[in-house]
């Protein structure tokens, strides 16, 4: 039902993903693609009301399944107030984080969680439909070296996840990987451990490999 292209971004804190994206948006515009950025949480008036919450404070402010609905609740705003128009107008959106953030965070973040890894399927289901990104590229990076980075960030404020243990953040790698091995016709994994020009070939790479682009 979509005339776009729906790519995204996932990965650990300071992988790069940022980045990569506007590397990417700005390729595609100079060949004379219609490019949407955007980012989860967040992306629409609604979903920014509840980012706010979800990105700082505490780390333990809710239980995980409260914290999982609301990034649901955003990213159902999002899905239907930018995505889907967007995709329907035939525009390239890139999106910094998706489902799989969810899934990883909240369903691998502080130790594998069956139970709410079924959750997450389920609240997927109803929230995004048949709506799938065509393609996501996870951004693979060593969770000390891309801490390192995102901590050197000037202006950052958003620190509530940065700000949980190694454990949380290695936990958060495994997940990531292993929804990756879990769907590889959907995901593509990009060693981020290596410089900017690197990471951005190696996505460009992929993309021709793929004929998205």
């Amino acid at each position: 039902m979509n005339k776009g292209l729906f790519i995204t971004f996932e990965g650990g804190e300071g992988a790069g993903k940022s980045t990569q994206i506007k590397l990417l948006a700005d390729k595609l515009e100079a060949q004379g693609r219609h490019v949407v950025l955007t980012h989860e949480p967040g992306g629409t008036p609604g979903a920014y009301l509840i980012r706010e919450n979800l990105v700082k404070g505490e780390g333990a402010q809710w239980d995980k399944e409260t914290e999982t609905l609301l990034f649901f609740a955003a990213r159902r705003d999002h899905i239907v107030k930018k995505i889907r128009p967007a995709l329907e107008q035939g525009a390239v959106v890139l999106c910094d984080r998706f489902a799989d953030s969810t899934m990883a965070y909240q369903g691998y973040g502080r130790g594998r969680n069956d139970a709410l890894i079924d959750m997450i399927r389920h609240l997927y289901r109803l929230v995004a439909g048949d709506l799938q990104p065509h393609t996501t590229f996870i951004l693979d990076i060593d969770p000390a070296l891309g801490l390192r980075r995102s901590c050197a960030r000037k202006g950052n404020n958003e620190t509530r996840f940065e700000n949980m243990d190694i454990a949380f953040h290695q936990n958060l790698r495994a997940g990531f990987l292993e929804i990756a091995r879990n769907d590889p016709g959907r995901c593509v994994v990009i060693d981020a451990n290596r410089s900017v020009a690197e990471i951005h070939q190696d996505i460009w790479d992929k993309m021709q490999e793929r004929r998205i682009c």
